[in-house]
């Protein structure tokens, strides 16, 4: 075999392999301007590689382009969200599962300081984070102080199940949009509890008797 048939061979070989190797970009970054596609895939390989959740990415970028907002503007929004996701992880730890990390990007973003994070991680364990950070996070953007929702949250997730977590996240919602203040709204969620905590400032009571889970017609 002389040496160009051998180069060709090779070539050939590292051409496969880096085939293979290469991460195929998300399809529906196609949707993007092509001003923000290269740059958005970048960061989402980036974030790949980091092991880091890519989904959430995805959704920012073509969020941004369903609302018709200029490339650099979703470019931003994907890094900002990409950084915060490598924050969540910091602050979690490497344990924490995807879902658990955007959930905690979600908080950070709404306005919850790092603490309150690693409240809810110590009290309630990585592994059963989503929805607790989750609705941490929607009653911070719905006013309540982001130390009182944890408090909130920790309090309900240990005695109540997810589904009956964003069940009475849904009430607080509801009673918001009616004219309730965040905090005394939220505050609601305990009658819930056993532990009878009260962060509205009313007073504070333990040892009441467990009501049922609040269901609103």
């Amino acid at each position: 075999m002389n040496s160009m048939t051998r180069m060709g061979g090779l070539a050939l070989t590292l051409i496969s392999v880096l085939g293979r190797s290469a991460p195929a970009q998300d399809a529906r970054l196609d949707r993007l301007a092509p001003d923000a596609r290269a740059p958005v895939a970048s960061l989402i390989d980036s974030a790949r590689a980091a092991g880091l959740p890519a989904e959430p990415l995805v959704d920012r970028a073509l969020e941004g382009a369903s609302k018709g907002a200029a490339a650099p503007l979703i470019v931003a929004a994907v890094r900002r969200l990409s950084a915060d996701l490598g924050r969540a992880r910091d602050i979690l730890g490497r344990a924490a599962g995807q879902a658990e990390l955007a959930a905690a990007a979600d908080a950070l973003r709404a306005g919850a300081p790092p603490d309150v994070l690693v409240r809810l991680r110590e009290a309630l364990g990585v592994r059963r984070l989503a929805v607790p950070l989750g609705v941490t996070a929607d009653l911070a953007l719905l006013g309540v102080p982001a130390d009182s929702a944890a408090t909130i949250v920790i309090t309900l997730a240990r005695s109540l199940g997810d589904d009956d977590l964003l069940a009475l996240q849904r009430d607080v919602e509801r009673d918001v949009a009616l004219g309730a203040a965040p905090l005394a709204a939220a505050g609601g969620m305990l009658d819930a509890s056993p532990t009878g905590i009260d962060v509205t400032g009313a007073g504070t009571t333990r040892g009441t008797p467990s009501a049922p889970v609040r269901r609103k017609p």
